[in-house]
C-alpha cells in the first residue's frame, strides 16, 4: 500500500478543520448511520467553544485512487500564532503540505509564518484556494499574491514550481480549473497523492527502530503516550527500546506495550507498524518531546527541530485573596507547580521557573491567547489562581542594549476607522509598512509593533473599530528597545472594606464610572469594582446602604435601577490590568485586584517608588 503524509497549515479561520471534515467523510471514515460533528478534529472543550484549533492532531484516511490504494496521514493544525510550537514540531513528520488560502481575505502573517518553516524543511507544498464560492472571493489574485509570498521567503526554484487548486471546504467540493466545477473533493485527493513523495524513510524498513517523538499525551489506561513518524525499522508490541535525549544521553529503558495507528478519527491498537507510518506508543513513562525512542543498540538520537522563543510572560501564583479557596479545591503551589511543568512538558512552546519567593511561577508563551488558554483550562480543573499583567520577554543584543520583540501586525477594517486605528497605534511606537483597500469597503494596514504595545490593545481596538475590525499580529524578531509607552489612560475604582455590594452604593457610584460587579457579590478591600472616568484610582464603598429614619421607609424613594456591569472575560482581564494589579482566578469567578490590598501600605509603596 502506498503512503504519504501531509499537513494542512493556514491562516487562522482559513478553513483548515473544515476541509479536513469533508476528507473524512468522503473517504469512507463515517458509517452511513454515524451521527457527524461539526468540526470532528476540534475535540476538546475550549476548541469547541473559540472555534479555534489550538492543538496539532493527526487523522487517517484510505484513498482508492487511480494508482491503487493509498493510506493518507493527514495532520490538522493550528492557525494561531500563539500556537505555532504545536506547528514546528510536527511538520518534520510530512513530506508535503496543503497551504490553504482564503479566496477573500488572500495571504495573512501566519500564512507566512507556516510557510517559512515549511520551506525551510524542504516540503513540497500544494496551494489550495479556498471559499472560492464567497461574494467577493478573488482566487487569480490570491494566487499571484501567494506566488509572491513564496519567491519573497525564499523558496526553491522546485517550491515555486507549486500545484494550485480551487475548493470550497464547507461545501466539500475540489476542482483544478474553475470552469471544470465539481461536486468532490477526489481532484485534492489526487493532487495529494500525485504530487506530495512517499516517505524517503520507507526505505530503511530494514534498520533497527527509530522514531522522533514530537506530540505528547496521557491516557488513563495505557498511560503515557508518544506521537511521531517512525524513521526506520519496526514498532511491534514487547519491543524491548531506550529512550535518549538530543544530546544523546539515555533517560530510560523499557517496552513498547502497545503501537496504535491512527485510522480515522480513531487510534488502533495495530500488530506492526513500518517505517514512514505516523504512530503513538505507549510504554516508556520519562520520555519527552524531542527525545528518541529507539532499538537498544542505537547511540545516536535523531536530530530535534529548534523551537521558536517564548515572547511573553506572566507570573501565576496562589491566590491569597480574602476570597481564597472557596470556590476551587486545588489552591496549594506545590499543585499549581506539578501542574504548570506537566504543561511544559507537553507543550515545548511554554517555558516555567520558579521565583524566588516559591510560591510564584514565571510562565512564558507565545502571546496572551495561548496563556489565557493554558489558565482557563487550570480553572476549569478546579484551581485557584492570582495573575499578574503579561510582559514581554527582552533578550540582550551584540552590544549589552536592551531588545525586545517585534511583530508584524496586519488589519482589515471599515474604510471610515483606519485613521483612529493608525493614530492610536502610532503612539504606541508601531510603523506603518503598507495600506490599501481590501475590497467590500475595507481598509488592510500593514504595520510593524513592538509586541508589548499590544498587551491591551484588543478591547480598545474592537471599541474604536465598533467590532468590525480584525487585528492579526505574528512574532517578527527582535529589535533595540523603542522606549516608553503609555499603558491604561483611566484609573479603577477600588473597594475600601469586606462584605457584600449594595445596589444603593453602586447606584450612586455610577457617575464615578464603569462597574464591573453587580449589586449582593461578595467584594473585599483591594479589590477592583470598576473603571474611574477619571486618571487616578480610587477606593470606594460600594456597602454602603440607604439609611432609614421614622419618616422615610427603605423602599419609599425612586426604585434603584443598574446599569448591567462590564464582566470582563479571562483574556480581557489580564490585558486590562496594570503593574500593580492582579486577576484572581477560580472555577466560578474572574475578579481584578490591587496586588496591595491595603490602601494605607498602597501609597507608602507609591511614594517610595
Amino acid at each position: 500500500m502506498n503512503l504519504r503524509n501531509v499537513a494542512i497549515i493556514a491562516h487562522v479561520d482559513h478553513g483548515k478543520t473544515t476541509l479536513v471534515d469533508q476528507l473524512l467523510a468522503q473517504s469512507g471514515v463515517f458509517r452511513a448511520n454515524e451521527a457527524q460533528s461539526e468540526r470532528a478534529m476540534d475535540s476538546n472543550d475550549q476548541e469547541k467553544e473559540r472555534g479555534i484549533t489550538i492543538l496539532a492532531k493527526c487523522t487517517s484516511v484510505l484513498w482508492h485512487g487511480e494508482t491503487g490504494d493509498t493510506r493518507i496521514n493527514i495532520i490538522d493544525t493550528p492557525g494561531h500564532a500563539d500556537f505555532g510550537g504545536e506547528v514546528e514540531r510536527i511538520l518534520g513528520m510530512v513530506d508535503g503540505c496543503v497551504l490553504l488560502v482564503d479566496a477573500e481575505e488572500g495571504v495573512m502573517p501566519q500564512t507566512k509564518f507556516v510557510l517559512t518553516k515549511a520551506l525551510k524543511m524542504g516540503l513540497k507544498p500544494i496551494l489550495c484556494i479556498n471559499k472560492v464560492d464567497r461574494p467577493h472571493a478573488d482566487p487569480d489574485k490570491v494566487h499571484n499574491a501567494a506566488f509572491d509570498l513564496f519567491a519573497a521567503i525564499g523558496a526553491t526554484d522546485e517550491q515555486l514550481d507549486f500545484p494550485h487548486i480551487y475548493a470550497s471546504g464547507r461545501a466539500g467540493w475540489a476542482t483544478m480549473d474553475l470552469n471544470q466545477p465539481s461536486d468532490n473533493l477526489n481532484a485534492l485527493f489526487e493532487l495529494i497523492v500525485k504530487h506530495v513523495p512517499e516517505p524517503k524513510v520507507v526505505e530503511n524498513k530494514d534498520k533497527p527502530f527509530q522514531i522522533l517523538n514530537v506530540l505528547i499525551e496521557s491516557d488513563p489506561f495505557l498511560g503515557r503516550l508518544l506521537t511521531g513518524r517512525i524513521e526506520s525499522g519496526k514498532a511491534v508490541p514487547g519491543l524491548a527500546i531506550k529512550a535518549l535525549d538530543r544530546e544523546g544521553k539515555i533517560i530510560e529503558q523499557g517496552r513498547i506495550t502497545k503501537v496504535l495507528a491512527f485510522r480515522g478519527l480513531k487510534r488502533q491498537p495495530v500488530d506492526s507498524a513500518e517505517a514512514g507510518d505516523i504512530v503513538a506508543i505507549a510504554g516508556m513513562s520519562k520520555a519527552t518531546v524531542a527525545d528518541t525512542l529507539c532499538a537498544l543498540e542505537i547511540v545516536d538520537a535523531l536530530p530535534a527541530q529548534p523551537i521558536d522563543p517564548p515572547t511573553i510572560s506572566m507570573t501565576v501564583s496562589v491566590n491569597d485573596s480574602p476570597l481564597a479557596g472557596r470556590e476551587g479545591d486545588k489552591v496549594q503551589s506545590r499543585v499549581i507547580r506539578d501542574r504548570l511543568l506537566k504543561e511544559a512538558e507537553a507543550n515545548v512552546a511554554i517555558r516555567v521557573t520558579e521565583t524566588g519567593g516559591k510560591d510564584a511561577f514565571e510562565v512564558a508563551g507565545r502571546g496572551e491567547l495561548q496563556l489565557g488558554v493554558l489558565i482557563e483550562n487550570m480553572r476549569r480543573e478546579g484551581f485557584e489562581l492570582s495573575i499578574s499583567r503579561p510582559r514581554v520577554v527582552y533578550q540582550t543584543g551584540e552590544n549589552g542594549e536592551k531588545m525586545e520583540p517585534i511583530e508584524d501586525v496586519m488589519i482589515d477594517v471599515d474604510d471610515e476607522y483606519s485613521g483612529v486605528v493608525i493614530e492610536k497605534l502610532s503612539a504606541r511606537k508601531a510603523e506603518l509598512k503598507d495600506m490599501g483597500p481590501s475590497g467590500a469597503g475595507k481598509t488592510r494596514i500593514q504595520l510593524s509593533c513592538p509586541s508589548r504595545s499590544l498587551i491591551g490593545y484588543q478591547g480598545e481596538f474592537l471599541t474604536d473599530t465598533r467590532g468590525s475590525g480584525v487585528l492579526n499580529r505574528v512574532f517578527s524578531h527582535y529589535e533595540a528597545h523603542k522606549g516608553r509607552i503609555e499603558g491604561r489612560l483611566k484609573g479603577v475604582l477600588i473597594s475600601n472594606s469586606d462584605g457584600e455590594t449594595a445596589a444603593f452604593a453602586l447606584w450612586n457610584l455610577e457617575d464615578r464610572g464603569v462597574m464591573f460587579v453587580g449589586g449582593g457579590e461578595k467584594t473585599y478591600q483591594g479589590m477592583i469594582i470598576g473603571e474611574n472616568a477619571r486618571w487616578d484610582d480610587l477606593d470606594v464603598n460600594p456597602m454602603k446602604a440607604k439609611q432609614l429614619n421614622n419618616i422615610r421607609a427603605a423602599g419609599k424613594d425612586e426604585a434603584v435601577r443598574l446599569t448591567p456591569p462590564r464582566r470582563p472575560s479571562l483574556e480581557q482581564a489580564i490585558a486590562y490590568i496594570e503593574e500593580d494589579e492582579l486577576v484572581e482566578v477560580t472555577p466560578k469567578s474572574i475578579r481584578l485586584r490591587k496586588a496591595v490590598l491595603n490602601p494605607s501600605f498602597r501609597k507608602k509603596r507609591v511614594r517610595e517608588d
